[in-house]
This record gives C-alpha cells, structure tokens and sequence, in this order.
C-alpha cells in the first residue's frame, strides 16, 4: 500500500469524531467544545449510546461533534469498542467516514495512547493529536517535544488541558483551517508477511471495493482473527461487514500460508508497531528529574484500596452525600415547596370553583409539585457521583469492590454500571457493554436496577420522615445508607444465584487501569448536573404530569356527591383497584391507599410520592397539613395508625427491589432484544420486593414492634 498519507486543508470540515483510551479526558474536551449544546441518544438501530454536539467556529459556523466510547485498539472486545470501530471505518449505513479526527490521548500514557493512534493512522483519515493533561506531565518533571512528535507522526499535535479549557482555541483553529496531513508508515513486520498483507489488501480493494488505506487496516483484523472469521458476521450486529464465500476461502489460504512459515500476522503487527512507538517515545519524551519523585497517585492509592482503610474511606464518601441530602438539600427543597405552595393558593384565587381548578390544584400542582421538590436531593447525588468519576476514585471502588463481585463469580468490571445504576439504573444497564462476557454483561444487567436509584429518593426521604420525624440529620443518612447497603447485597446475592443457574460460567479474571488521581473539572461537573436535572424536570414535566392527570381523573370519578371525601376516594376508579389490590398487599401493612401509589409508581418509581399527594390532597381531612402530617394522620378502619415505623420501613424495602420503572424495562429490552429477559427481571424482582417486605413486616411483628 502506499506509504504516505495526505489530506487537503481545503475540505470543510463538518463532523468531528472524538476517540480515545478510556480515562483520556475525551469526554472533557467533548464537554469544552459543545458546552451545552449537546444530546445523547442512540445510534438508529444499535443500543449504544450516541454523544453529539455541536462547536461553535468563528463567523457563526458550526461543526458536528461526535463523541465515541473509549477504546485501546481496533481489536473490538465489547459492543461499545465495535460501535466505535464501525464509525471511524465507515461500516454504518447512516454514517459517513468522519471529516477530520481528533484522538485525545493521555500524555502521562504516551506509549499505551501511540498504539491506537497507529492503527487511526492506517485508516488514512485527516487527523489531530489533542495531546491532553500536559499539566500532569509537567508536575512528574517530564517533557515532551510537541514538535518533534508532530513531525515523527506527521500530524498536527495540540497540547491541551481540557478541565483548565487550554489548549481548545488552538484545536478550534486547527479545525476551521482544514488539516494537512504527511504520515507514513514507520512500523514494518517481516517481508514475507507484509507480502501477504500485500495480496489481502488487492483481494479486499478488488472484492469489496475499499480504498487501499482502508484494506490495509481490514486485512489485519482479517488475519488477527483467525478461525473466528466466519463468527465476524455475527458479532457485528446491525453494522455487518459481509464477506464473499471465495474471499473467506483465500483469506484462510493465506491463514494457512503465514501457519506454516512460522508467522502470526496478530502478535506480529502488536510487536512492530510497539517496536516504533518506544522509538518514538525516546525520541520526544525526556525526563527531566534526575531522582524519580514518590507518585501522589501511589500515597493514596495505599489508603483508599486497602483492604481495611478502602471500605472507610467508600463508606465515609457515602455517607457524607447522605448526610448532605439531608442537611443542605433541605433549604432549597423549602423554597421549592413554599414556590409550588403560593402557585397553589394563586390558581385558587384566580379560578372558580370546580372540577378544573380541583385539577389543577390536586392533581397537576400536587402531583408534580410533590416529585420536582426533590429536585436538590438528586442534584448533590449528581454532584457527587460527577465528581468522583472526575477525580478517578470512581474507578478504585471497582477495584475493592473486586474483592466482593469475584465471590459471586463477577468481576470489579461490573460493579461501575452497578455504581452508575445509583443515579439512574438505564445508564448503568447501558454502560454493561464495556464487559466482555456476554453472560456477565446479562448477569450485571439483571441485577443493575437493584441498585437505590435517584427515583427512589423521593419514596425514602418521605419514610424516613415519618419514621423518625425527630432525627437528626446523620441518623438519616444512616438509614438511607442502609438502603444502599441492602441494595448491593441484593444485587450481589441474585448475580451468584444467576451464575450458579442460568448464566453458569467461567469466573473472569478483573483487569482495569487505574487512571491518577486529577482536580474535577468543575464545568463538566456543573453540565453533567445540568444534564441530570433537564432530565429530571423534562421527565416532570412531562410523564408525571400525565400521570398526574390520569390519577387525578381515576381518583375523582365516577361522581359521588354524597359521600365523603374519604369514602368517595375508595368508591373512584383507582379506589376500586385499591381496593382489589388490597388483599394481597394486606400482609405488608399496606391498605388501598397505599395500593393505588404501587399501581401509580409501576411507570416510574417516584410518582408514589405524587400519587400520594394526590391521594391525601382528596380528602377534607388532609387539606391543611403536608405529605408528611397526612401520614402521619392516616389510620386503618379501626384507628389504629396506617404508616407505622415497621409499614415505613416495609415500603422502603419494596422500593428497595422492585423493578417499578417502565423506561428500564425498555431499556433491557433494547440491550438483551429479547423481551424473555425483561419480563423474567421484572417477575423475580416484583416476587422479591414481595417476599423482603413481608418478612420485614411479619417478622417485626412477631418480635414487637408497632
């Protein structure tokens, strides 16, 4: 194939495409370019995830972004690494091969980093080396020659520091000029397998049509894949690369050629190109510091991933977010409800009499009022979520966690969608496609919605209210935090039941990069709470709001004029699916009451709590008092008091397990494209939260409690 590798600075640039390695601060840049004009959706018929963007140029112009998960090399392991591979390469039928590629790499890492920028390099697109974090550079007394580096790759070579916004006008320009690029190909193997590598790329140019730079990148993953070649179909998906029966047979010829000589075109390839990137590293990268320095990455790794020290240190993080949600969060939820309050009394005052304004009131402003006063909790949950994956102690709770997944028989790779299911457990089923296995990413999944989500905020915080109405705000957050504890211990008690049954399989061996640790960058903080909380309020906004209506119409028809406001609740529609419901759910403590919130939260978990304004809100009795003091006044027929300490506690554990969000449920769906596995996940949850909560309830009956 010809060596060198040009491109015209004089071709518009459209769409960018940001790759990487994971933990390069891709995301980062991403974040700096788009500020906040972004979305994320999913590519037209493939579940993962899509990050797009646009920047803003000068004279008004604006170039597309596209941000792709992180990957380490072309040899694709997991449905993630496989979407990126098929977008840099052109192979989805919606997308085009990129303008203009900028590969973010890790300047501490330059040497594990150079090995996807050589095989980027082979694919002949227009390319920038965004050469990130030269701040960490610079603290370990090393120096790069971004000059020389430029010239040896033969590529434009920008360094940055994304989270202090450095380096990003320099990129900025670099895209509106266009980009020149001269490489050539500095890494080579043995003649008689670059001869052979030769005649596959002819073979693929002749057969597939594909252009020479792009059939010499194909023709390695060709032969680097061996017996598995008939399987690439399979594995690609949607994006498949079909290949004709006779260049199979020749391509395995070929297979059976190099066998014989001696040569393996896979580790031959690895070895060369590494042969060229330590050249070039000891060629650009000196060091300045004649005794090497202690690594702060080191000193505090020894604490934060011992054995003893790394659950104080997890445990204290969490904690002091619960302890924050119940203290700081308190003041903004105040005003948020006094705002929802004054809305209220104003639509009563303006409004005459009847069923609208009853809508309005107790269904729309109660309802949704009731959800959106939760706001804050969920924005610090964000926030701290946001800033330890910033700060790269993300990363280290997979690791202690390692020690607890491997006796289930998963690895510390499954606990980050664990993690990342405590804001929202749809990312974190999402972010399943970064395992391997595919009985380990089923396994994760099935147990991911375990996991306390942010929706459940809204249901504990109004039990542990009327549970200990007196308490400070540690003794909550202890309470809170036992939740989260349960629900991990759920999850890693189903995930061994699971691999000892259904999805029996090798136990995997745990190995993941530990990135060093690094200030936040407290605007991706900021957009990523941003992003959370547009979410949140859209979902508000929208789902609840409808629910919010439906209940409210379910709760005030058919008409009885005559009867109570209680009585005439129980004789309404929804009344009367309480009711039904009542027996089974009569053994948890709950009445119909507390049925029609069940029904309410099967679409989304935290319309109980609106459900439950709504419900309360109906009666006389409850028009005076809050959420809050209508539980605690809401008794059984026979006054003894519904919402008891044990009841507060046996819904919380419901809400602990069930799988009471039908976005999940779509979500598993569209990842498993199966509708067996969701429906088996919602049954054994729905049985669980069942069996957990009437022991929790009979069991605190037997031994006294109230």
């Amino acid at each position: 194939m010809p060596a060198d590798i040009s491109s015209s600075p004089q071709t518009l640039i459209r769409t960018v495409i940001l790759t990487g390695n994971p933990n390069s601060g891709k995301t980062t840049l991403f974040n700096a370019f788009t500020k906040l004009r972004q979305k994320v959706g999913n590519y037209p018929g493939v579940t993962v995830e899509r990050k797009t963007g646009t920047l803003m140029l000068a004279n008004d112009r604006v170039v597309n972004v596209i941000d792709l998960p992180g990957m380490y090399s072309l040899a694709v392991r997991s449905p993630d690494e496989q979407l990126a591979r098929n977008v840099l390469m052109g192979r989805l039928s919606d997308t085009s091969k990129p303008d203009l590629v900028i590969c973010v790499i890790d300047a501490g890492n330059l040497e594990r980093n150079l090995y996807l920028v050589s095989q980027l390099q082979d694919l002949g697109l227009p390319m920038i080396i965004a050469l990130n974090m030269m701040d960490e550079v610079e603290r370990q007394g090393r120096e790069i020659d971004v000059v020389r580096l430029s010239k040896v790759l033969g590529m434009p070579v920008v360094p940055t520091v994304a989270s202090q916004n450095k380096g990003i006008e320099e990129l900025k320009q670099l895209i509106a000029e266009g980009v020149t690029v001269s490489y050539q190909r500095g890494w080579r193997m043995a003649p008689d397998l670059e001869e052979e590598v030769e005649q596959l790329v002819r073979l693929l140019v002749q057969h597939e049509k594909m252009d020479r730079h792009a059939a010499f990148a194909e023709a390695l993953i060709l032969l680097s894949l061996g017996a598995k070649l008939k399987n690439e179909e399979k594995k690609t998906g949607p994006a498949r690369w079909f290949y004709k029966e006779e260049l199979i047979r020749q391509i395995s010829v070929i297979q059976d050629r190099l066998r014989l000589k001696g040569l393996r075109a896979r580790t031959a390839a690895i070895e060369a190109r590494y042969d060229w990137i330590k050249s070039v590293v000891r060629q650009c990268v000196h060091d300045k510091n004649k005794q090497p320095r202690e690594d702060l990455t080191e000193r505090i790794d020894a604490v934060v991933t011992h054995q003893l020290w790394g659950w104080v240190f997890f445990f204290g993080i969490m904690a002091l977010m619960f302890y924050m949600i119940f203290t700081i969060a308190t003041y903004p939820m105040d005003w948020i409800d006094a705002g929802f309050t004054k809305m209220g009394d104003w639509v009563t005052r303006v409004l005459p009499a009847g069923q609208l304004r009853n809508l309005m009131v107790d269904g729309i402003i109660a309802g949704v009022g009731g959800v959106v006063i939760f706001l804050p909790q969920i924005l610090i949950l964000f926030f701290f979520i946001s800033l330890l994956q910033d700060t790269g102690y993300m990363v280290r709770t997979a690791f202690i966690m390692d020690r607890v997944m491997s006796k289930v028989g998963l690895h510390g790779k499954s606990f980050i969608p664990l993690l990342s299911s405590f804001a929202c457990a749809i990312p974190g089923i999402m972010s399943a496609r970064t395992i391997e296995s595919p009985k380990d990413r089923l396994v994760t999944i099935l147990v991911a919605p375990l996991m306390s989500c942010s929706a459940r905020l809204p249901v504990y915080t109004i039990m542990i209210a009327v549970l200990m109405p007196a308490a400070t705000g540690m003794q909550k957050a202890g309470i809170m935090l036992a939740m989260y504890v349960t629900g991990i211990v759920g999850a890693c008690l189903m995930a061994w039941l699971f691999k000892k049954t259904l999805l029996r399989s090798q136990k995997p061996v745990f190995i993941m990069e530990l990135p060093p640790y690094r200030w936040p960058s407290w605007h991706a903080v900021v957009i990523h709470m941003w992003e959370r909380s547009r979410l949140f309020l859209r979902r508000a906004g929208t789902i609840i709001l409808a629910l919010s209506v439906i209940l409210w119409v379910l709760m005030s028809y058919p008409r009885h004029e005559g009867l109570p406001g209680s009585d005439a609740l129980k004789a309404s529609f929804a009344g009367q699916m309480g009711t039904a419901l009542e027996p089974v759910i009569k053994p948890l403590g709950y009445d119909w009451r507390i049925g029609i919130g069940l029904i309410g939260s099967f679409a989304a978990r935290e319309v109980f709590v609106s459900t439950m304004s709504i419900v309360f809100n109906l009666g006389d009795e409850a028009k005076e008092n809050s959420l809050r003091e209508a539980f605690q006044a809401a008794h059984w027929p026979d006054g003894r008091p519904l919402f008891t300490p044990l009841v507060c506690l046996s819904l919380m554990v419901f809400y602990v397990f069930a799988l009471q969000c039908v976005s999940t449920v779509a979500v598993v769906w569209r990842e498993t494209n199966s509708w067996q596995w969701p429906l088996f996940q919602f049954v054994y949850m729905a049985i669980l939260a069942y069996l957990a909560s009437l022991a929790v309830y009979q069991l605190g009956r037997v031994m006294g409690f109230s």
